[in-house]
């Protein structure tokens, strides 16, 4: 089993899945894409207030993880995700419990209805270095494939299926 098919998300966020600290996404559209790399990026530390736009508890978590591993031109993956539901709700009615964010930046980002993608996300036997990568803003394909096998999940079963209970009765995609 192996994948060259990547999520561009910032490395914070990845990081906050990668270590069960936030379990969704919250996005302005849906996907028919259902498992992916998480590939990190920088896209939020260029700002001077970045920090402004998470919860109080996580910003030491944030700065740590701000950047992601580089050496050279290539970044380094560790977590897979599958995704395993898509929920459509107004954003004021998305719990803080979900996310590193702040509610006012989760707001801004989508104003009035958001997609929430529930991910299970497993931690990669062996972490990729990844080199030069295609595809669009949101979703990359990498040059060779990554192996998935022997990864583990992050959380628990218990763990996630508590998390899937809460949203269960949801519109799922």
């Amino acid at each position: 089993m192996a994948t060259n098919t990547c999520l561009k998300e910032w490395n914070a966020t990845v990081e906050a899945l990668g270590n069960g600290r936030q379990t969704i996404l919250i996005r302005k559209y849906k996907t028919h894409i259902n498992e992916f790399l998480l590939y990190p990026t920088v896209t939020y530390t260029s700002k001077n207030n970045y920090l402004d736009s998470f919860q109080d508890k996580y910003r030491d978590f944030v700065k740590l993880n701000s950047l992601p591993d580089k050496k050279e031109n290539k970044v380094l993956i560790k977590y897979f995700a599958m995704l395993d539901k898509i929920v459509k709700k107004p954003v004021s009615k998305i719990s803080d419990k979900y996310f590193i964010w702040t509610a006012k930046h989760v707001k801004s980002y989508a104003a009035r209805t958001a997609y929430i993608w529930i991910l299970r996300v497993y931690k990669l036997k062996e972490p990729y270095w990844a080199g030069p990568k295609t595809g669009t803003m949101t979703f990359a394909h990498l040059k060779d494939e990554v192996s998935l096998e022997g990864m583990e999940p992050v959380l628990s079963d218990y763990e996630y299926s508590e998390i899937i209970k809460q949203w269960d009765g949801d519109k799922v995609r």
